[in-house]
């Protein structure tokens, strides 16, 4: 059973990443938690501030909406919603909003854990459209490991590079890989990638153009091959930073110019 409809596989994914996002909070002075992060606007507190007021959400209790956000890296509703949580929690300090994020996914794993497989397969609102319920959570873990992981990169701390959270945030990173590929790399009819994920958690993903391009299972010859470390690649595909194909430990084969499009067209998350 794939992991969008998987309770289990879920559950465990959001219990792990909650643990691990409270364990980093807990090594942070407060210089830390005002350290700027690769997502513009936004310090390691401000990443924290966001997880919350998601969680918030999803358990009825929004924050209170705001006159204005900021425009400067605001760019559509979502970003919007976004920035209320992270705005209402300027003035708290780190160990506050670490504080209410204990409390805030204490809530949020007891609502999960009681939770059936009919209700993870019910229809329901996502930032991808809709789908259901599990793909949702499929997507919250994504959101809070990216953002973990970035308040890793700003601080200099890596860290949880592998376990159920990494493996249910590529799930749900491969069903974009026919978009990238397809859409905005601009592959044609008949061509292929591979993507060779390393690392402390490696995967292999191929995406053909057949009609349209889509994640398959049976890529014998791909038309070209990305190696690259697991972690980079995410960086590269939450538009963090601009893609590096020179980078050592980043290798091509096959058609180097179909490669070098989709490492410059990686980005995909809002």
């Amino acid at each position: 059973m794939p992991a969008a409809s998987d309770r289990d596989t879920l559950v465990a994914a959001l219990h792990e990443q909650f643990d691990a996002l409270v364990d980093l909070g807990r090594q942070l002075d407060d210089g830390q938690w005002e350290t700027a992060s690769e997502c513009p606007g936004w310090t390691v507190k401000d990443l924290y501030s966001h997880v919350i007021g998601t969680e918030l959400m999803l358990l009825g209790r929004p924050d209170e909406e705001i006159d204005a956000v900021p425009t400067e890296h605001v760019k559509n509703q979502i970003g919007e919603f976004n920035e209320v949580a992270v705005v209402h929690r300027r003035g708290c300090s780190g160990a506050e909003v670490l504080a209410e994020l204990e409390a805030v996914a204490a809530e949020r794993t007891a609502a999960l854990d009681a939770m059936t497989q009919e209700e993870f397969d019910a229809e329901s609102f996502t930032p991808a459209g809709q789908d259901t319920y599990g793909r949702f959570m499929q997507i919250r873990v994504f959101d809070c490991w990216i953002h973990e992981q970035d308040a890793r990169e700003a601080l200099g701390i890596p860290g949880h590079a592998s376990g159920h959270a990494v493996d249910v945030s590529l799930d749900e990173h491969a069903t974009a890989l026919g978009f990238v590929v397809g859409k905005k790399a601009g592959a044609t009819e008949g061509q292929s990638v591979r993507f060779h994920l390393t690392g402390d958690t490696e995967r292999t993903i191929d995406v053909r153009v057949d009609g349209r391009a889509s994640v398959v299972d049976d890529l014998e010859d791909p038309t070209a091959t990305i190696t690259i470390p697991t972690l980079l690649w995410f960086r590269y595909a939450a538009g963090r930073h601009p893609a590096d194909a020179s980078r050592h430990d980043v290798t091509i084969e096959g058609d180097q110019e179909l490669a070098k499009r989709v490492l410059a067209n990686a980005a995909y998350t809002i």
